[in-house]
C-alpha cells in the first residue's frame, strides 16, 4: 500500500528531500512549490521504503490502510492531485 500525505502537513518539505523516488509534490521545480500548503503522495509511483514518514516533522504521513478515520479521504485527495495536475 502507498502512503499518503494527510491533513497536519505543514509543507516543509523534509519529505521531499528524501524520497528516493520523486513521488511527493509539488516539488522545487513544480508551478505552486512556494505556495505550497499541503503536499502529495502519487500511489502509482510510491515504492513504500517509509523515508517520508521517519522525515516528516508533524506525523502527517500514513499507509493507506493506516490512515486515521478523519482523515481518509486523503488517499483520494493525494491520488486526485496527480489526476488533475495532468490535465
Amino acid at each position: 500500500m502507498p502512503y499518503v500525505i494527510a491533513a497536519p502537513c505543514v509543507a516543509d518539505y523534509s519529505c521531499v528531500e528524501v524520497c528516493p523516488v520523486n513521488c511527493i509534490a509539488p516539488g522545487p521545480a513544480d508551478p505552486g512549490f512556494a505556495k505550497a500548503e499541503q503536499l502529495y503522495i502519487n500511489p502509482a509511483l510510491c515504492i513504500h521504503c517509509e523515508a517520508c514518514v521517519e522525515a516528516c516533522p508533524v506525523n502527517a504521513i500514513f499507509e493507506t490502510k493506516a490512515l486515521p478515520e478523519p482523515w481518509k479521504a486523503y488517499a483520494q485527495i493525494n491520488a486526485d492531485y496527480f489526476t488533475q495536475a495532468a490535465r
